[in-house]
């Protein structure tokens, strides 16, 4: 464990280092004030480890080993990761905006509004984009020949450049070419939260990171149980806080904050946790790899967005994977040295559509006796079921049109990947968690910067905005904090 080595209280105390941990720690520290930032999991190795097709598919060895129960009472093991930086270090890197309209409300999908709109986090969104290296790279003559004979022969599809945060010089690595699409990168050639956010700030003597050590449990002030004053760790250790900020995730954050709500007796007293762990959106997703005769050899691969204006709420991007990964996508019942042969001459496609926002959709804290229970239900919202399937059969019928041959598979509970909800934000606290700041309704000095407070999953990978959401939180957080020290200063010298 890295241990504390600045003195209590902290100023702000993060809980987790994804996307949300690192952007709030980013600007938090940078403004001068006293920033713990707490991670579970260790620093990833630089060791080209994480490039290892064995150890991170076949092995899964990096990898959480949490088990949780599904809404049935079967034992499932999330997609998940700890480690710094969080899921950012193994995402593909694909780092797209909302739409305008999908901070609207959409009732026939089961849709609820944000309590902003596209304009309050533009400028975020473009701050994130810079530090994070958005770029666009050109359709490779592979994909570029798919695109064609798409737009010949089904033109609804249309097309787009799909912003990537990678650096240029990837292109001159072709291990991190081909393995950047759920692999970490040694070289630190993807845009991920800690290359981006946190190594700025990281040896700046005001913020202090913590790893190998899990948060337990928030602490209340003992005269006012609604008031957050630290956290407690898994050694026993309390840091007393300012302000805490969750970003341990949507699966994780709410067990914190439903526990705490529950023990300190909150639950007759807080409209908001009715809402706690409930409206979970894990995208609907497939993957679907598409074969031809001839051999494929594009790098990249990962550069191009496929939309169809029938079907709003879904969208398509190629997978970054090069031949040997897309092997393990085939069944496998196909024999290895088949399927190496299939692998090569075909393209990887990642296939989702915007799930609606259902309350039984919920993540709910472990009990003495059972792990935590993750009860999420695609027939929940049943538009969200329809426009999936009429993706896949137009996408699959598209690529057959166009002289592919394709299949697919759906990503089942497991593929958490894009997990979000849990937390949403709004104006209403009997409808939500968070109000428009980040602060948790009718909780004082609590505030939520992750995936869990997003009140609709979009058509596309979140990650951008939950980067944008924290700078945005933590930003006015950080005005907040630094004007009441100096209000205090003032008062003490008066």
């Amino acid at each position: 464990m890295n241990t504390p080595q600045i003195h209590d209280p902290y100023d702000a105390i993060i809980v987790g280092s994804g996307a949300g941990g690192c952007a709030a720690a980013y600007n938090l520290a940078r403004a001068g004030l006293r920033v713990a930032l707490i991670e579970k999991g260790q620093v990833l190795p630089r060791d080209a480890s994480t490039l290892d097709v064995q150890k991170v598919v076949h092995d899964g060895s990096f990898k959480s080993r949490e088990d949780w129960l599904d809404g049935h009472g079967h034992q499932i093991r999330p997609e998940e990761y700890f480690n710094l930086g969080g899921k950012t270090k193994w995402y593909g890197a694909a780092l797209l905006r909302y739409g305008r309209h999908e901070f609207a409300a959409d009732p026939a999908h089961r849709c609820p509004a944000w309590p902003i709109d596209y304009d309050d986090l533009a400028p975020y969104y473009e701050q994130a984009e810079a530090m994070l290296g958005v770029r666009h790279f050109a359709c490779e003559p592979d994909l570029q020949a798919i695109v064609s004979r798409l737009a010949k022969h089904t033109p609804n599809w249309v097309s787009e450049p799909l912003p990537l945060g990678l650096s240029k010089s990837i292109l001159d690595n072709d291990a991190e070419a081909r393995h950047f699409d759920g692999f970490a990168s040694p070289g630190n050639l993807k845009g991920d939260a800690e290359t981006a956010f946190l190594s700025p700030v990281r040896a700046l003597p005001n913020l202090q990171v913590m790893t190998g050590v899990a948060v337990t449990k928030l602490v209340a002030e003992g005269r006012d149980p609604a008031r957050i004053c630290g956290v407690q760790l898994t050694d026993g250790t309390t840091c007393h806080g300012r302000s805490v900020l969750l970003a341990a995730g949507a699966l994780h954050s709410p067990r914190l904050l439903q526990q705490f709500i529950e023990n300190q007796g909150l639950t007759a007293l807080l409209p908001c946790y009715a809402s706690v762990g409930r409206h979970l959106k894990l995208h609907l997703l497939t993957a679907m790899v598409a074969i031809s005769l001839t051999k494929k050899t594009d790098l990249i691969r990962k550069t191009t967005l496929f939309l169809d204006p029938g079907l709003p709420h879904s969208s398509v991007q190629p997978l970054g994977f090069d031949g040997e990964l897309i092997s393990t996508l085939i069944p496998k019942a196909v024999p290895r040295f088949l399927a190496r042969q299939i692998g090569a001459r075909a393209y990887g496609f990642f296939l989702q559509t915007e799930d609606g926002a259902h309350p039984e959709n919920r993540v709910l804290a472990a009990s003495d006796r059972e792990p935590p229970i993750l009860d999420y239900d695609a027939a929940r919202t049943p538009a969200s079921v329809l426009e999936h399937e009429q993706l896949v059969r137009r996408f699959r019928n598209s690529l057959a049109r166009s002289g592919l041959l394709a299949f697919s598979e759906r990503i089942g509970l497991g593929g958490t990947a894009h997990v979000s909800g849990t937390l949403t934000t709004g104006n209403d606290p009997a409808s939500s968690v968070v109000d428009a700041q980040g602060q948790v309704h009718g909780l004082k000095s609590l505030y939520v910067v992750d995936g869990s407070i997003l009140p609709r999953s979009s058509r596309v990978n979140p990650s951008l905005t939950i980067y944008a959401w924290s700078l945005r939180v933590s930003r006015h957080l950080a005005e907040q904090l630094v004007s009441h020290a100096s209000a205090s200063c003032d008062a003490l010298t008066i």
